[in-house]
């Protein structure tokens, strides 16, 4: 990333597609150019999705300007697609670029291999040199034409890429043939010229169809929004375009149809195939007043609904937006990869210059042939693009997978740090629990009945949001008891809470809150032990400083839990639990789950503090956790984890957000983390590998001890081969399966999962 100024303006973002780009050296430069915008923050550019993602001070700086910036410097600027027809749009556009260039290259193929039949068969005829002179210039000034546009470009700002090597070594063999063909050198070297350019134009071809691929991933989420919706206008269905649909639109969905929007509905019932979120298979029954949400499948039943969340607003959309912002990030790592690319062009034709040098200087029959042999090919064979494309095409296909499982991550730098983390903090309360208390057992001191602490101490919970205020409420509700007024309510957080019911004084929460404030436990001790290690959570009722009983609450573990917390461990993880609970009920839950380590009575300001506590005794920590008081222990994680079903703020604190509500998704998280840096090493190992080897061969370095030397073409094939291979390399990552957890597959069970992908596919497909 190119960070460039600072301001103290309203910082806003923009995302965009750049066209025109072919290796790391573009990259470098577009990222220059939008970081001389007054105003411009910081911009990344991603070469293997061409989108650029800048971050600016409004009022300083816009996008008109910074999309300009990119155009001045022979790039276009094109508006990232938010919905199908514009993907299909810019899909149509690729298409149309790749068919020029397989005309391009059939029409250069054709040509080149005339000259190459001509000059490898040692026919002499007149005239021989002119036909092949003139069956090149086609080839080198028609479809190579681009290289010497872009190669000028980037001379005229005194700048070097990928496409001046090209035009210099072709260029370069070019001329001295014609000088050849006109006697003022002795050989012509118009095959290499040809099939240089050639052997280029497949690799850009078989690299922009490979790059395609790596979208996929984008293109089929955005493939499960209908295109159209049916609504009521005047009391009639009349069906209008999505983009049309407006919040507060009644919105009528038949069996079988995708629900176009989010919304509530408001007449009939049906069953809903929400699979794309949830990853359970089974539909969910759904009645009058539940939500519904876009891209989901209607199966069985009509109904109305009213659309809440219309546009980039909806959950799908949402979810796009996140996926295509992880696309087009960076990881650290690519850092290095940028690092080098900037120096790399201007290297290569140093030594380009010195080898052409040296061949001079070297005691050989042919002093000049071989310079230009030797340099044109340092020229040709030397490859940026590998290195532009090991990290960013690894990272698209890596978070497009990770997103078909339910497993939404924001960024590179996520993804890279995930690998590298060995502890995973748990917050107990709908993490590892499904957030559903429900009272198990009330004891009550002498002079209390059941009835009235339940009423009583439901009164107090009605004013206060904690998530066991429900269960007592519910217990309350079933107990028959006769419902009370509360007030002066005081919340302690952490704690527990009090109130005035029926001229009574009420406190309610952990025991620690009740001897705080002088109320004895002592009556009820043994009772409050033996709940507790029965991994119940004890909330102590008092009335008017005295202790009137204890309520038993349970939250069931979800199901899975246990198996995806050993699965952790066996990649050496250390899962540590956090809770508010007391130490006998945490340890009871830990049991269950086989968790070994623990803090317990943890209140909510201090949930950060020991995540921070875990980092200083040099543990990579990631943080899991659902709720509004887990956001600060989210942000102060190295990853954060929001479970998809928790708070607005704890998902916008987080780094990766989990779809679904079990915790394999942190396992499938791990494991492609570690599937995608396996894969972006191995990239850079041979980017590097490539060009460590290929330029000392192409400048002639086995000549005086093998007499082999590197011919021109051959460093041209061998170029377009990195760059594919590097791409081909990253697409294997579309067949990453994450671990199966208790015997199955993390999301569910396998053949539904499979059959339901296949049939999203298969629609997409068909539309």
């Amino acid at each position: 990333m190119n960070t460039i100024t600072h301001t103290t303006d309203k910082p806003a973002v923009a995302e965009f597609l750049v066209e025109g780009m072919h290796c790391a050296s573009c990259v470098g430069r577009v990222e220059s150019a939008i970081g001389e915008v007054p105003g411009v923050e910081a911009a990344e550019v991603n070469l293997a999705n061409r989108q650029a993602r800048v971050r600016y001070a409004e009022g300083v700086a816009d996008l008109a300007t910074i999309k300009r910036a990119v155009s001045n410097i022979g790039y276009q600027a094109i508006d990232l697609p938010h919905d199908e027809a514009a993907v299909d749009e810019d899909e149509l556009r690729q298409q149309r670029r790749i068919r020029r260039q397989w005309i391009e290259f059939i029409a250069a193929a054709v040509l080149s291999i005339g000259v190459m039949a001509i000059s490898m068969s040692g026919l002499q005829f007149p005239g021989r040199d002119w036909l092949l002179a003139a069956m090149t210039v086609p080839v080198v000034f028609g479809a190579g034409r681009s290289f010497f546009v872009n190669a000028w470009k980037a001379l005229l700002r005194r700048r070097a890429d990928m496409d001046t090597l090209i035009a210099l070594g072709t260029g370069t063999a070019f001329v001295a043939s014609v000088a050849g063909t006109v006697g003022l050198m002795q050989h012509v070297y118009y095959e290499a010229a040809a099939m240089i350019v050639t052997f280029v134009l497949l690799g850009r071809l078989l690299e922009e169809r490979a790059k395609a691929k790596t979208s996929q991933a984008v293109k089929k989420l955005m493939g499960l929004q209908p295109r159209t919706a049916t609504v009521l206008r005047d009391g009639r269905q009349t069906e209008i375009p999505i983009s049309e649909v407006a919040v507060g639109d009644e919105v009528v969905v038949k069996p079988g149809e995708r629900i176009p929007v989010d919304g509530e509905i408001s007449r009939g019932s049906s069953h809903v195939d929400e699979s794309m979120i949830t990853g359970e298979p089974m539909p969910v029954s759904k009645q009058t007043g539940d939500e519904v949400i876009g891209g989901t499948v209607n199966k069985a039943g009509s109904f109305e609904f009213t659309a809440r969340r219309v546009g980039s607003e909806t959950v799908l959309q949402q979810i796009v937006k996140m996926v295509q912002a992880a696309q087009g990030s960076k990881a650290p790592v690519a850092r290095m990869a940028d690092t080098v690319s900037a120096y790399f062009v201007p290297a290569v034709l140093l030594i380009a210059a010195v080898t052409f040098v040296v061949w001079m200087l070297m005691p050989v029959s042919e002093p000049l042939r071989m310079a230009l042999t030797c340099a044109v090919s340092v020229l040709i064979v030397a490859c940026p693009c590998a290195l532009g494309l090991a990290t960013p095409t690894a990272i698209m296909v890596g978070t497009g997978r990770a997103a078909e499982f339910g497993v939404l991550v924001k960024g590179g730098v996520a993804l890279e740090t995930t690998h590298k983390l060995d502890t995973i903090v748990l917050d107990k309360t709908g993490t590892i629990t499904a957030g559903k208390p429900s009272v198990t057992d009330v004891v009550t001191a002498s002079d209390f009945s059941r009835e009235e602490l339940l009423a009583k101490a439901a009164a107090v919970e009605a004013l206060s949001e904690h998530p066991l205020a429900d269960a007592i409420i519910a217990a309350a509700g079933e107990s028959g008891g006769q419902s009370l007024p509360a007030q002066d309510f005081v919340a302690h957080e952490g704690l527990g809470c009090q109130a005035v019911v029926a001229e009574q004084s009420i406190l309610i929460g952990r025991d620690r809150l009740l001897a705080e404030n002088g109320v004895a436990l002592k009556e009820l001790s043994a009772a409050a032990k033996e709940l507790s290690g029965q991994g119940r959570t004890l909330v102590y009722v008092a009335i008017d400083g005295k202790l009137a009983g204890i309520v038993a609450i349970t939250d069931a573990v979800k199901p899975g839990a246990a198996a995806a917390i050993a699965q952790l461990k066996a990649l050496d993880m250390q899962v540590v639990m956090l809770t508010g609970d007391s130490e006998a009920t945490a340890k009871a839950v830990a049991g269950d789950v086989g968790i070994d380590r623990l803090f317990a009575e943890v209140l909510p300001h201090e949930k950060a503090a020991h995540v921070s506590e875990l980092q200083s005794e040099g543990c990579c920590t990631g943080m899991v956790g659902d709720g509004i008081n887990d956001a600060p222990a989210l942000a102060q994680a190295d990853v954060g984890f929001a479970v998809g079903s928790g708070t607005d703020i704890a998902i916008e604190a987080a780094d990766i957000t989990l779809m679904r509500p079990d915790l394999s998704g942190i396992v499938t998280a791990v494991e492609l983390s570690h599937a995608v840096m396996r894969t972006i090493y191995r990239n850079l190992f041979f980017a590097f590998l490539y060009n460590s080897l290929g330029i000392p061969l192409a400048a002639g370095l086995l000549f005086p001890w093998t007499g082999w030397l590197m011919h021109p073409m051959f460093a041209a094939a061998a170029m377009a081969a990195s760059s594919v291979s590097v791409v081909t390399s990253s697409l294997l990552l579309r067949r990453f399966e994450p671990s199966r957890v208790g015997g199955q597959e993390n999301h569910g069970d396998t053949e539904a999962r499979s059959e339901d992908r296949e049939s999203n596919r298969n629609q997409i497909e068909a539309k």
